[in-house]
Order: C-alpha cells, then structure tokens, then sequence
C-alpha cells in the first residue's frame, strides 16, 4: 500500500522525502522511478517541491528483495 506525504519545509527533494519514508541506504534510487510514475506532474515542479505538495510514496520491497552490498570491506588500517 502506498504512503501519501506533504511536503512541509523548504528545500525538500523527492529523494529527501523517500529517504525519510524508507531509512534504507540505496533504497531510494529504486523507488524514485516508481514515484515519479505514481504521481504525474511531479518532475516538472522542479528539484525543490512546493510547500504543500502531496506525494504518493510507493511501499518499501520485502527485506529479501532489496539490493545488498556482496563487495569485500576495505579497512584503511590492515
């Protein structure tokens, strides 16, 4: 089920606003072409939404499904 969010401050980015909503590193590349498909109009109020602005944020996949690092960990101090 998808989540509606009004934007409430100056400077909020949709990026901003999926990275409030979902709090997962990564996640929020995913979802933006989703989001931008759910709310038509959207990309054309500019980088900045307008104070006010409702955006439908689509639902975070299942943990299995979200994209995990498989890249070695690189220690500066080995």
């Amino acid at each position: 089920m998808a989540t509606k969010r009004t934007v409430g401050g100056v400077g909020i980015t949709v990026e901003l606003l999926l990275w409030r909503h979902g709090k997962v590193r990564g996640a929020t590349s995913a979802r933006l072409t989703q989001t931008l498909e759910m709310n038509p109009g959207l990309a054309a109020l500019g980088p900045n939404l307008p104070l006010g602005t409702v955006v439908v944020i689509p639902d975070l996949p299942p943990v299995a499904e979200r994209a995990t690092s498989t890249a070695p960990a690189v220690s500066l101090f080995d």
